[in-house]
């Protein structure tokens, strides 16, 4: 085996004032009650909510603070995500590794933001990986970047074997997520952790998925701090062998007789998305990719086929007789 402890903190995110007082408070309850624990991972923009006017700089006294906390309890700390403001006026959603000596070893800047409706956040282009001594290589990705299985493709690509996904989603599509998160696992033999937040900062239902994606935690809609052993050599073992000794896909990925021509942009296989229109946030009563140019089809003449022949059934009309 090779065991490591990841824990994950799911707490309520005020969107007006700081939560570092909160997340450093939690913090030292989660390493008290579970000393246990290498490795914890908060919700995506925990520390200053999401309205992007909180906007950070590059070194700010908040990231020295999440540093000292790393180095006294001896962990390694992603404190979520926060947005930072570069010189040349960019906003990018930003998300730091520290290791237990109190180092920033990695910066990672959320590749896809939540576009059309994160308007004004700039797009990182640059993957993150990194090592832990002795037990694995990990790898980090922001929310709605795993939509996209090309960013989890990179990365198990680099040999990440676990995936931290801090997120913040407080819309109805949580469910679609969390297949994505299970899908996600099995497609790329990873472990994913998955850390959501509460109020502004989402509603919840963290989990913990193996790399067969049986679902080794789920949160519900409460504050939750959830220190899970996982076992890297399991990872590597279903690598080696397929899941449950079945599908191997990183090798048949590996070993495959087709390049995409999609992902060349100047091939013209995706012409077809190019007619999809703008990406920008639908209005009230929007028919966009609906057929609206034809009749309607109250007002078309439906043929219908039948054992003695085709039956023509005229349009129907609205009954408009005054009583």
């Amino acid at each position: 085996m090779t065991p490591f402890a990841i824990a994950g903190v799911q707490m309520y995110v005020n969107p007006l004032v700081p939560n570092v007082e909160g997340m450093l408070q939690r913090l030292d309850v989660l390493m008290l009650r579970f000393p246990w624990t290498q490795m914890v991972l908060f919700s995506e923009l925990a520390p200053f909510g999401p309205l992007d006017k909180f906007a950070q700089e590059p070194q700010n006294e908040t990231l020295d603070r999440f540093c000292e906390a790393a180095r006294k309890h001896k962990v390694w700390l992603i404190p979520g995500s926060m947005f930072i403001r570069h010189a040349d006026g960019r906003i990018l959603n930003t998300s730091f590794v520290i290791d237990p000596d109190g180092n920033i070893v990695k910066r990672y800047a959320k590749m896809f933001p939540f576009r059309p409706y994160e308007a004004g956040i700039a797009a990182g282009t640059e993957f993150c990986v990194f090592d832990v001594p002795d037990v694995g290589r990990f790898g980090l990705s922001i929310c709605y970047d795993m939509w996209f299985p090309e960013t989890t493709r990179q990365l198990t690509a680099q040999g990440v074997e676990v995936l931290l996904h801090p997120v913040l989603t407080g819309t109805t599509d949580r469910d679609a997520e969390l297949a994505i998160a299970r899908a996600t696992a099995a497609q790329f033999q990873c472990y994913v952790i998955d850390v959501n937040g509460l109020g502004s900062g989402g509603i919840g239902r963290s989990c913990v998925v193996d790399p067969t994606s049986m679902v080794l935690h789920q949160s519900q809609g409460q504050e939750d701090m959830f220190p899970i052993e996982i076992d890297l050599d399991m990872v590597r073992r279903q690598r080696e062998t397929g899941m449950k000794g079945l599908g191997q896909v990183l090798k048949s990925f590996r070993d495959r007789d087709v390049d995409f021509s999609v992902y060349d942009r100047n091939s013209g296989v995706d012409s077809f998305l190019k007619t999809l229109g703008p990406l920008e946030i639908p209005h009230q009563g929007t028919r966009a990719g609906l057929m609206v140019d034809g009749p309607a089809e109250s007002e078309m003449e439906i043929e219908y086929k039948t054992p003695g022949g085709t039956v023509a059934v005229p349009p129907i009309v609205p009954h408009t007789d005054v009583i």
